[in-house]
């Protein structure tokens, strides 16, 4: 079974919302290839949204799953599409299941992650049947952040008024009440954090005109799947990477 890690040492880039969108991924990690000498030295953590709007949502769910396995030093986290559709199709319990079903097909822009299996949009029961059992373990397992020296990856943010510590347990544990605000709400995805934060925190979720980057934020998603290149930060140097190619 394909497991990510949720703690990682040393060196690593991380990659934007790729949203199922190869082309550019591919090219992304070209630039990375030529531009940094050392990369197979660093771990590649992907801030989650691997699914929905681009054309191949299930080959950007193999490309990971092939990273870990081949490559190690790789590891993603959820964000709110991988989380919505795991809860369509039931697999995070009955009442997920009847919050989401009919809102995930409405609402996240999931036709090709559909098509991409070779199901009809919106039939999910012939897409959980469509998916191979590794594709759902995988994002079954996916943590909800990944902790580094001096960094916290999260899909969408902390809330700022609550204790650091309290949130990051939850993270750790995957708490599924009340909510689930740090891969979903948008108005996370901004300077604010608590307080208490003692660490630079890295977040995708909302599409961003460029990169940005404070001492204690930085937001990579430059494309929200609909328009852009792709972005990846390479960490703790804080140099930026686009992809030449646009989605």
């Amino acid at each position: 079974m394909i497991s990510c890690a949720s703690t990682i040492e040393g060196s690593f880039a991380v990659i934007g919302d790729i949203h199922g969108h190869m082309g550019p991924l591919k090219d992304l990690m070209g630039v990375l290839k030529t531009e940094v000498t050392n990369l197979t030295e660093r771990w590649l953590v992907f801030v989650g949204d691997l699914v929905d709007r681009g054309n191949n949502p299930r080959r950007a769910i193999e490309f990971v799953i092939d990273l870990i396995k081949y490559r190690g030093r790789t590891t993603c986290i959820m964000g709110n599409h991988e989380f919505a559709l795991l809860s369509a199709l039931g697999l995070l319990g009955p009442a997920l299941k009847r919050e989401y079903a009919q809102f995930y097909v409405e609402e996240f822009d999931p036709e090709p992650t559909f098509e991409s299996y070779g199901v009809e949009p919106g039939n999910l029961d012939g897409l959980q049947e469509a998916m191979p059992q590794e594709h759902l373990d995988f994002l079954l397992g996916l943590p909800w952040r990944v902790e580094a020296e001096g960094h916290l990856i999260v899909h969408a943010g902390l809330l700022p008024e609550r204790p650091y510590e309290e949130q990051l347990t939850k993270l750790r544990n995957r708490e599924m009440n009340p909510g689930q605000p740090w891969l979903h709400e948008q108005r996370l995805v901004t300077p604010e954090l608590p307080p208490d934060c003692p660490v630079t925190v890295i977040s995708g979720h909302v599409r961003q005109p460029e990169v940005v980057m404070t001492e204690k934020r930085i937001l990579l998603d430059t494309t929200g799947g609909r328009s852009g290149r792709l972005s990846a930060v390479l960490l703790p140097e804080r140099r930026i990477f686009l992809s030449t190619a646009e989605i």
